[in-house]
């Protein structure tokens, strides 16, 4: 876009004035800030208008992606990098004296996410912009986001994410959009003047969604599409007359219900009060976005429905959003009279679903009591939809009884969501290769058979934007200097890069700037958490959320076996290693905090020791998210992608990971194998059973962790560690981790993610890893052959993907 610098200034004093008033002498670091990024959005919002207003000329499909999560990261850079603007505004700044790394260190990272399923999510719509499809996003306005973690005496502790203690310069609140949505209550019953069915709530509970819009700017086009953010409250939450009666905390407890909806993300669900506010947020954003979309439909378009699965598709980003199938129903049917074949007919054109996970406790089921309870119409919806669907299931299967228990969407007490999804959707996906087979041949085999037209895969991606050219600026000039720019759009130029992989010039400048990232994130960590890396050691990094069939486990097991045979073995002279971990756990995941007590310990141990000093070192980065990430990928030399094979969907760190030149220490799991596959197998270190080894072992019962133990005497010595005093004087600490691998817990068998069986495998992938790097020219020329090979894992190739099989979305140039 044409940048006016005079403009930019005026707009950057004027703002410094009106919401401060202060000039930019006196002006503290937020405050510069929040003018520069309140001086860029003045930019933006030219093509943001002109963008609804180009959507608005005529009828355009337009796609609507519901996600939980959207993990967005900083504006400001990705903003400025995505406009073409980033060093222009920089200059201006120099020329006020205003030290542009100092003003994007005050923005908090947006607390709307956690993993990879909401990373996905703000690729996505990147990608959607980029490419000029109309897509936008909705989701919730979390006031606290997750949670902000600290490390204390090595535990996980939870403290408030208040990333909204200052005002959000990028978001616009839309209070003329807000919408009711409405909990409890009872069903009455009646019927309408022509003698229909008629059914409305009594006696509900009553929260205002108040939307709040962000702008998402696409990269070297005008489109900028909308990222839709609810926030609730209580239209009558306050109680004058309590209060005056100096009832004061039951005067608010209204208000505080609505707003403890959009209060935390994924808030502890281990208990049925847990349960039943995770419910109620799904509900909340997704009655409060289909009424958005309904009512602009309805007044664009007046209430010819069978117009609205041409002009909309609602793709679910998991679980989270599905009970907006029967709230689209119940919108239909009891506000605008529409028969329910009408109505089931717009549903199963509109809904599209996207699964994200193998594991079954991830399938989401509500208890009956509590889904009913809290929304008993919906909940009357999805039994009607059950009993059609389990009279088809009798026709087609009319003997088999236990397929028809064990598909029916309401069973044993509970009702099952992604059964909901799969049987209303038009359109069913996984997000790598392996995962999409597990699901159609093991998980879902059920619904593949029934539905075999409904699945289809769509590997997942990431946006080179924010990862290689905001988060790396010194290998994007590498890039960019030998093969021009485009990449930026069309990641898959980066093939080019494979003539330059015999040449000792390039790979010596490649050998540079990953010391000089490795040095940059050592100055980082020494700066925040007083951490002291060495950068001329390999840099292990495995950064995730925490969950055990990642298998952080396996790797502390395995720098606990390193950290022995240091000390035992005084010929064992392995390069210089620094491990670093990144990762939260979810609050009410006991297990996987312990597995973060144990990283920490381990640490404290081995960094402590003077006899591995300068070959071995451990480091936890606390309260990992994006602005950090994109410090860690830069600098990383290995990627840790170590999943149990067959139990991660995809993955999109291994994806960042590759593009930034880490070579994939991996399982053959998600989407690894599509990694493997393109940079070549001897440019990865592969290790591990494969999914078919493991589906077969389970199958017969087979697997005996025991006969691990009994092999490998090094091994069974790491894990008697964690309960002989070494590590815990009290012997309790990490007796559960142990008993889990060795026992069996919680009715659990022993070792259910495989990491006694893989460990052997793993170590050996570790020594042909540290025999690799002593050479380094041979590692940069594997690092650039993965680089040049990553252009299959952009963002933007999913996205049309999605367009061209799913969405049959046009793109719509936005003039100016």
């Amino acid at each position: 876009m044409k940048f006016d610098a005079e403009r930019f200034k005026n707009a950057l004093k004027e703002r410094l004035k009106q919401q401060y008033g202060k000039d930019i002498v006196h002006a503290n670091s937020h405050d510069l800030y929040d003018a520069v990024a309140a001086s860029t959005r003045e930019f933006i919002l030219e093509n943001w208008m002109a963008t609804r207003a180009e959507y608005e000329k005529k009828p355009v499909r337009q796609v609507y992606y519901l996600s939980a999560e959207f993990l967005m990261g900083r504006a400001l850079s990705n903003n400025l990098i995505n406009m073409e603007i980033k060093d222009a505004v920089k200059e201006v700044l120099k020329d006020m004296n205003i030290d542009y790394n100092l003003v994007e260190d005050q923005e908090p990272d947006a607390g709307l996410g956690n993993g990879g399923l909401g990373r996905l999510a703000a690729c996505f719509l990147d990608s959607l912009a980029t490419l000029d499809y109309p897509g936008h996003g909705y989701g919730i306005r979390y006031e606290y986001g997750m949670f902000e973690q600290h490390i204390e005496d090595g535990y996980q502790v939870e403290y408030p994410d208040n990333w909204l203690v200052h005002r959000d310069p990028w978001e616009t609140k839309r209070s003329d959009l807000a919408v009711t949505v409405r909990f409890g209550g009872n069903i009455v019953y009646g019927k309408t003047p022509d003698g229909q069915d008629s059914y409305h709530l009594e006696n509900a509970e009553e929260v205002t969604a108040t939307p709040y819009d962000m702008p998402i700017v696409g990269y070297g086009t005008n489109t900028v599409n909308t990222l839709r953010l609810w926030e609730a409250t209580s239209s009558n939450g306050f109680d004058l007359q309590l209060f005056n009666d100096m009832q004061y905390n039951r005067a608010v407890e209204r208000q505080n219900s609505a707003e403890n909806i959009s209060r935390v993300l994924y808030p502890n669900d281990s208990g049925p009060s847990g349960k039943t506010l995770r419910l109620k947020q799904q509900y909340f954003f997704s009655s409060a976005s289909l009424q958005d979309l309904v009512h602009h439909f309805v007044a664009n378009y007046g209430t010819n429905f069978r117009k609205f699965p041409e002009l909309h598709v609602i793709q679910l980003n998991d679980t989270h959003p599905v009970v907006a199938i029967p709230e689209l129903m119940r919108i239909l049917m009891d506000e605008y009279g529409v028969s329910w074949d009408e109505s089931w007919d717009i549903v199963t054109k509109t809904f599209a679903y996207t699964n994200h996970t193998i594991l079954a406790e991830a399938l989401e089921k509500w208890p009956i009591d509590i889904f009913q309870g809290l929304l008993p119409r919906i909940y009357q919806i999805v039994e009607e939809i059950n009993r059609r669907f389990v009279e088809d299931l009798r026709k087609k299967f009319p003997d088999d009884y236990e397929r028809q228990n064990r598909m029916s969407i309401i069973g044993n007490g509970l009702v099952r969501m992604a059964w909901l999804a799969i049987h209303a959707c038009f359109s069913v996906n996984g997000v790598a290769e392996l995962h999409t087979e597990l699901l159609k041949s093991k998980e879902l085999k059920d619904w593949a058979e029934i539905y075999p037209q409904k699945f289809n895969n769509k590997t997942n991606g990431i946006t080179q934007r924010r990862w290689l050219l905001n988060a790396n600026p010194l290998l994007s000039e590498f890039i960019t200097k030998r093969i021009g720019h485009g990449w930026e759009k069309d990641l898959t130029r980066l093939k080019e890069l494979e003539k330059f992989v015999n040449d000792d010039k390039s790979l010596t400048e490649l050998i540079e700037i990953k010391h000089a990232n490795k040095q940059a994130l050592a100055e980082y960590l020494k700066h925040t958490q007083n951490d002291f890396l060495d950068p001329d050691s390999i840099f292990d990094v495995q950064v995730k959320r925490l969950h055990e069939y990642k298998r952080q486990l396996l790797n502390v097991l395995h720098i606990m076996y390193l950290y022995n045979r240091l000390i035992e073995d005084p010929s064992y002279n392995p390069p210089a290693r620094t491990f670093i971990f990144g990762a939260k756990a979810a609050s009410g995941y006991r297990r996987a905090k312990s597995i973060i007590k144990l990283i920490n310990t381990v640490a404290d141990r081995v960094n402590n020791d003077r006899r591995v000093r300068g070959k071995l070192r451990v480091v936890f980065v606390e309260n990992y998210c994006v602005s950090i990430a994109e410090k860690i990928f830069p600098a990383s030399d290995v990627s840790e992608q170590i999943s149990t094979a067959g139990f991660e969907a995809s993955g999109t760190g291994n994806m960042k990971f590759m593009v930034n030149g880490a070579l994939t220490l991996g399982t053959l799991d998600g989407a690894n194998i599509e990694i493997v596959r393109e940079a070549g197998e001897e440019n990865a270190f592969v290790f591990g059973l494969t999914s078919d080894e493991i589906i077969k072992m389970e199958a017969e019962h087979s697997y005996n962790p025991q006969e691990c133990l009994a092999r490998n005497p090094a091994l069974n010595k790491v894990v008697e560690q964690l309960v002989d005093g070494t590590y815990d004087s009290t012997r309790q600490i990490f007796k559960e981790l142990h008993d889990s691998l060795v026992y069996g817990v919680e009715g659990q068998r022993p070792d259910v993610y495989y990491i006694l069986a893989d460990f052997g495998a793993y170590c050996q992938a570790h020594e042909k890893l540290a025999a690799a790097y002593t050479d380094q020219k041979s590692w940069a020329k594997k690092a650039l052959i993965n680089i040049a090979n990553s252009g299959k894992f952009s963002s933007d190739r999913t996205i049309e993907d999605y367009v061209r099989d799913i969405w049959k979305l046009e793109k719509i140039q936005v003039k100016r």
